[in-house]
């Protein structure tokens, strides 16, 4: 597994609809946290997106483990592959 550091940018999300998948959003976020698909994730300060860093084997991997999220239709997502400075698992 490589890690990878995600830039989202979320693009045609009104509002509304934002809110209504919020709550299932989250409970999938939570799940891939859980499972350590998903190592860190930030929350961009204008709500538009999110920067997050996840364990997957390449990029297909990256965009299958996130297809599941409510959210997937409507990100833009630039994957950036990334290694740790001075990691044992480097």
């Amino acid at each position: 597994m490589k890690k990878f550091m995600l830039n989202i940018q979320l693009e045609g999300l009104d509002n509304e609809t934002r809110m209504k998948l919020l709550p299932r959003e989250q409970e999938l976020v939570k799940e891939l946290e859980l499972n350590g698909t998903i190592v860190e994730n930030y929350i961009k300060l204008d709500m538009s997106g999110i920067f997050i860093v996840v364990m997957a084997t390449d990029s297909d991997d990256v965009h299958a483990k996130l297809s599941i999220l409510p959210y997937y239709p409507f990100m833009k997502i630039e994957i950036i592959p990334v290694r740790v400075v001075n990691s044992i698992n480097q």
